[in-house]
């Protein structure tokens, strides 16, 4: 199977984090990765905060190219 590559892909995305009813909790960037697997993709890591009360979350995301392994 030939491995995916996507040429049109950014170098970053933003992720933004609302609840159903618009509310904004934060953003955070998942840049471009290789991944030791041989994946592509974007890679975040980072906290957003409840607006009601302050408490922080912390967010880890990969957002993997499908078929990019090879």
């Amino acid at each position: 199977m030939a491995k995916t590559i996507d040429g049109d892909a950014p170098k970053a995305l933003i992720l933004e984090f609302r609840t159903p009813e618009g509310e904004v909790w934060g953003t955070i960037t998942a840049e471009a990765k290789e991944f030791k697997t041989g994946s592509v993709g974007f890679y975040a890591n980072g906290k957003v905060k409840n607006p009601k009360n302050g408490l922080p979350y912390q967010v880890g995301s990969n957002i993997i190219l499908v078929g990019s392994k090879g």
